[in-house]
C-alpha cells in the first residue's frame, strides 16, 4: 500500500500540480484479486499482479476489459487467440495489450472475461494467448469507458519473485 501511495504521489508531482483523477474515477471501478485502478491525470493506469508474470501480463488485459464493460455481464462463448511479439518486456506488454485492444475495437468485437498465455518466450519477447469471452452487445454489457490506446507513459514490469506485477497507462 504504502509502495503504490508513493506512485501515485509521484505521478501527481509530475503532472505540474494538477490533481491525479481521471476522467471517470479509478477509484469508482473496483479493485479484484490480481488487478486494481489507480487514478492518473486524464487517464487511468492499470495495476496487475499474479504469482507468475503470466498472471500479471493475463489480470493487466482482464483489467482493460473491466474498464470498458462490467466482466460479470460477459459469458464465455468463444476464444479469440492473439500472438505478439516485442523487442524487450515493455513493448511485448504494449503490443500483447493492444492486440487484445484490436479484438475488441473491429470486428468482432470481441470483449474477453478470462486470458491465458499458452506461450511465453522471455528470450525472443513472444507471447500466444486466448481471450474467453464474447462478441460485446450494448443491450448486453454496460458501456464502460473507452479505452483509446495503450500507453508506454509510465509502464513498468517488475518480475520479482515474490510479486510479479505491471503498470501500465491506458488512455482514455
Amino acid at each position: 500500500a504504502i509502495r503504490l501511495f508513493e506512485i501515485n504521489n509521484r505521478m501527481a508531482e509530475r503532472s505540474s500540480g494538477a490533481a491525479a483523477v481521471a476522467v471517470d474515477s479509478a477509484s469508482s471501478k473496483k479493485r479484484c484479486d490480481g488487478y486494481e485502478y489507480l487514478d492518473h491525470t486524464a487517464d487511468v493506469q492499470l495495476h496487475a499482479w499474479g504469482s507468475t508474470l503470466e498472471q500479471a501480463f493475463e489480470q493487466c488485459a482482464v483489467a482493460m476489459f473491466g474498464y470498458i464493460t462490467e466482466l460479470d455481464t460477459v459469458d464465455n462463448l468463444k476464444t479469440e487467440s492473439i500472438e505478439a511479439e516485442g523487442d524487450d518486456m515493455l513493448s511485448l506488454l504494449y503490443h500483447f495489450l493492444d492486440e487484445f485492444l484490436f479484438l475488441f475495437n473491429a470486428d468482432p468485437f470481441f470483449v474477453a472475461k478470462e486470458i491465458r498465455i499458452t506461450e511465453f518466450d522471455r528470450e525472443n519477447f513472444k507471447i500466444k494467448a486466448e481471450g474467453f469471452g464474447e462478441t460485446f452487445d450494448l443491450k448486453k454489457h454496460p458501456q464502460g469507458t473507452e479505452v483509446k490506446a495503450i500507453t508506454y507513459s509510465n509502464m513498468q514490469v517488475h518480475d520479482t519473485a515474490d510479486k510479479p506485477e505491471v503498470f501500465v497507462i491506458i488512455d482514455i
